[in-house]
């Protein structure tokens, strides 16, 4: 009997758990674990902003830069970061207006994020990266393809657009001025929790003008890019139109598409096994430069 009772717990317990158990890895928001000590942090002062960075696995194998998507912050590839810097120097860092990073006197583009970046790969004495971008920071990864390839290893952009219409829905823009107060009056400026909030939706109303209005790489943008590239897109994204990805991958000379299975817009957290796989197998890969160079090597054995 005491078996019996126990067995009808058991399944009491897995039938509650069911629904919970049955959602999809695409339907899930996990809460990023928090980031592992960081062998180097601190603020960059470069172009009017002071921009935050971290460094793992400082001087471990070829670096990666990692950038991460719209008003999130380098945080969110506390997934990833532990994995990678056992065998890479990996670069994290808030992009401009986000995370700990100021925003600075000018105004937000794409471009102007991209050589905040390579303002900071300068500053930190870094030559080349492998980049990892999400979303935005997919976006910025393909600014810095197009502006400066010698800076790219490679190049795995996930979940990025060119154009604003590569959306599903493009956001709505409010009407300027772009400011940090939102209220008419004034009448809350003492209270910090609304200050906050007000600062928030400011915010968020400057990165809606961004998607509505930016980017707008053309096709022959696309084309100029010679840096090893892979447009990766969750099969169940509902962000990016899936035909938009593949009509990037065909764009770029020598592309790949990956479609990544079970995950949607914010894949490096929804299955972060599976993203770590294909960052791993995607740096393991031959490039077209490494074929070239060992095609100029002499066979192993030969007289030199």
């Amino acid at each position: 009997m005491p078996k019996l009772q126990a067995l009808l717990a058991i399944l009491c317990l897995l039938i509650a758990a069911g629904p919970a158990l049955a959602v999809p890895k695409w339907q899930r928001f996990p809460v990023p674990p928090p980031m592992p000590p960081a062998d180097e942090s601190g603020f960059a002062d470069i172009r009017g902003i002071s921009m935050f960075y971290s460094l793992y696995g400082k001087g471990r194998g070829s670096p990666i830069l990692m950038i991460h998507g719209g008003l999130a912050s380098g945080d969110v590839w506390s997934f990833e970061v532990p994995t990678l810097a056992k065998t890479h120097e990996v670069i994290v860092a808030d992009s401009r207006g986000q995370g700990r990073s100021t925003h600075g006197l000018a105004g937000l583009t794409y471009h102007r994020m991209a050589e905040d970046y390579v303002a900071l790969l300068a500053r930190l004495g870094v030559g080349k990266v492998t980049l990892v971008g999400w979303s935005d920071g997919a976006i910025i990864g393909l600014d810095i393809a197009i502006h400066h390839p010698k800076l790219l290893a490679r190049l795995f952009a996930q979940a990025p657009n060119v154009t604003p219409d590569g959306l599903t829905s493009i956001p709505e823009i409010d009407p300027p001025p772009l400011s940090d107060s939102l209220s008419l009056d004034g009448s809350d400026m003492s209270d910090p929790e609304a200050r906050a909030k007000r600062k928030q939706r400011a915010r968020e109303r400057v990165f809606r003008r961004l998607w509505a209005t930016e980017p707008n790489y053309s096709d022959a943008d696309l084309a100029r890019i010679r840096v090893p590239t892979e447009i990766v897109i969750g099969d169940h994204d509902p962000v990016i139109r899936p035909e938009h990805a593949a009509h990037i991958a065909e764009a770029i000379p020598g592309a790949k598409l990956v479609v990544l299975k079970g995950v949607g817009h914010p894949a490096h957290s929804q299955d972060p096994k599976q993203y770590l796989r294909a960052i791993e197998a995607f740096m393991a890969a031959p490039s077209a430069d490494a074929e070239t160079e060992t095609a100029g090597l002499p066979a192993q054995g030969a007289a030199r």
